[in-house]
């Protein structure tokens, strides 16, 4: 197994693309921490999937919009399964991908975009900044960030949501230069409009044939499509790899 006698921490990952990529670990022989923001169920059905599959899981509920909650996460993690491997930063500030109900540029006020931002950027940078030094002391780790394909092609201009994205992959950027002395590597995954899950069930019928249709493998994403390109990035497979954004939506971006 790929990632046998490695712990793995996925925020936001007791649903959607963040229990798809949980639960991909746990099957490749992972710890998985799967952390979660309110939803006890939901996560300790993951945490039961990962345990099934082959690996072990552990549930700890956190907001990592919070530096204090996320402290309080990463020292019961060390106390618990040991030092982190690999950082997986799927969780975002809720958000609802309709582009017939989407507020446009002039109904949007700047707190909409700071809300975003800490919702993308600033948990992102609470949980490298918690990571990071048992990253250093093992001179090796990997931090995969989850953007969107939108950070290229706006289909749909989602102001507020798709700046914080953008912002989160100049971060990646940044950080991966900065970490790779230390061996550390950080890449981005953008995925397409991923269906179904919570944040995409508004989504119209007609707008996700329409994508589709201009798709080249002719399907939307689904939460396993994203696991895999996220396992990859976080292996050995890919150990000459930082700072590269790995698109994710059946050839709508091609690069």
């Amino acid at each position: 197994m790929m990632f046998q006698g490695k712990v793995v921490l996925v925020t936001g990952a007791s649903r959607g693309v963040g229990a798809a990529i949980a639960r991909a670990f746990g099957a490749q022989g992972a710890t998985v921490i799967v952390n979660y923001l309110s939803n006890d169920r939901a996560a300790a059905e993951v945490v039961a999937d990962c345990q099934a599959a082959g690996g072990d899981a552990w549930a700890v509920q956190a907001d990592v919009g919070s530096p204090e909650a996320v402290e309080r996460m990463m020292g019961q993690a060390l106390a618990e399964v040991g030092p982190v491997d690999v950082l997986v930063n799927n969780a975002f500030r809720a958000y609802s991908f309709d582009p017939e109900q989407r507020r446009r540029f002039g109904e949007l006020a700047w707190g909409d975009y700071l809300s975003q931002f800490e919702g993308s950027v600033g948990a992102a940078y609470h949980m490298c900044q918690a990571v990071l030094p048992h990253f250093a002391r093992q001179a090796r780790g990997s931090i995969v960030n989850i953007v969107t394909d939108l950070v290229e092609r706006p289909l749909v201009p989602y102001h507020d949501y798709t700046t914080a994205k953008t912002a989160l992959v100049g971060f990646s950027r940044n950080l991966a230069t900065e970490l790779g002395p230390l061996g550390v590597r950080v890449n981005c995954v953008a995925p397409g409009l991923v269906y179904p899950t919570q944040a995409s069930g508004d989504t119209r019928a007609h707008f996700r044939e329409s994508i589709i249709a201009a798709t080249p493998l002719r399907r939307l994403a689904r939460p396993e499509d994203v696991a895999g390109p996220v396992l990859f990035l976080a292996s050995e497979w890919s150990g000459f790899v930082t700072g590269q954004v790995l698109f994710v939506d059946g050839g709508l971006v091609m690069r």
